[in-house]
């Protein structure tokens, strides 16, 4: 499996992070939904660094080329290429016990609109890591997604959230 990770600082550029989600909600669902193997992919933004940036998840080792990918919206929107770019093999995955069906249209920039509907309650895991990154082309540093229990040693359970 793949992993692609890409962010830009929004600090001197024409968007928001408030622009960003209106474009993701408005433009961007329906581009990503048929493109051969991406398992996922998370939009996510970092309001005390002004941050914007999507992870994705492949389910192999390639990514299709380019050319057959949808636009990037972010890169003509913020008129510049991501400030961070990176590859990574996906060592291992976990999937943690959920009452959601499905990820889709999930998260703020979906909040009341048609695809979800109304807010959705998930479920927060804690007590397991999630994955564990490496690059692929050789020795760097690592990523280890920490549960919530090693960061603050409270015991594994279930906690609800509303998002």
């Amino acid at each position: 499996m793949r992993v692609d990770v890409a962010w830009w600082h929004l600090d001197g550029t024409p968007q928001t992070i408030e622009s960003m989600r209106a474009h993701l909600r408005d433009h961007t669902l329906d581009h990503w939904t048929q493109v051969p193997g991406l398992r996922l992919k998370i939009y996510f933004a970092d309001r005390e660094q002004n941050r914007w940036g999507a992870v994705m998840l492949w389910e192999t080792d390639e990514r299709p080329p380019l050319d057959e990918l949808p636009p990037n919206a972010a890169l003509a929107l913020i008129g510049r290429p991501p400030d961070i770019r990176a590859t990574f093999e996906a060592e291992g995955t976990v999937e943690g016990l959920h009452d959601l069906a499905s990820l889709q249209a999930l998260g703020p920039a979906f909040a009341g609109t048609a695809s979800t509907g109304t807010a959705i309650t998930g479920t927060a895991i804690t007590g397991t890591p999630v994955a564990v990154l490496t690059p692929p082309n050789g020795p760097g540093s690592n990523a280890t997604v920490l549960s919530q229990e090693k960061m603050s040693g409270e015991k594994p359970g279930r906690t609800t959230t509303t998002t």
